[in-house]
């Protein structure tokens, strides 16, 4: 899996580049098809510089498979909270995804 990861107004530390592997390198495990056929692009940062309450950080994960984009966004006010809800929404849409995937291939036979 090739992980693409941006920051938007935050500096991004080999810490939270780890982190972000690890959470992110996790969905691999959903997916049948080859590493080199899945892309995700992971995009993390804040809406604005002067925002000090309520939802400051938000994370967004674009999964590629194949020709299929799977998207998920969460806001939260702490980054590593962001980023786990939305590993959690980008899991249940793979899930899905996988679903739709093997009922239309159990109806064409």
């Amino acid at each position: 899996m090739k992980i693409i990861i941006h920051g938007t107004k935050i500096e991004l530390t080999p810490a939270i580049k780890s982190f972000i592997e690890e959470k992110v390198g996790a969905l691999q495990k959903f997916s049948k098809e080859a590493d080199n056929l899945i892309e995700a692009r992971v995009e993390i940062g804040k809406p604005s510089r002067h925002h000090k309450s309520g939802p400051v950080y938000y994370a967004e994960i674009n999964l590629k498979i194949g020709g299929k984009l799977i998207r998920a966004e969460s806001h939260h006010a702490d980054l590593y909270t962001a980023i786990n809800l939305t590993r959690d929404k980008t899991e249940i849409e793979l899930i899905k995804f996988k679903e739709r995937k093997t009922d239309s291939t159990k109806r064409s036979r």
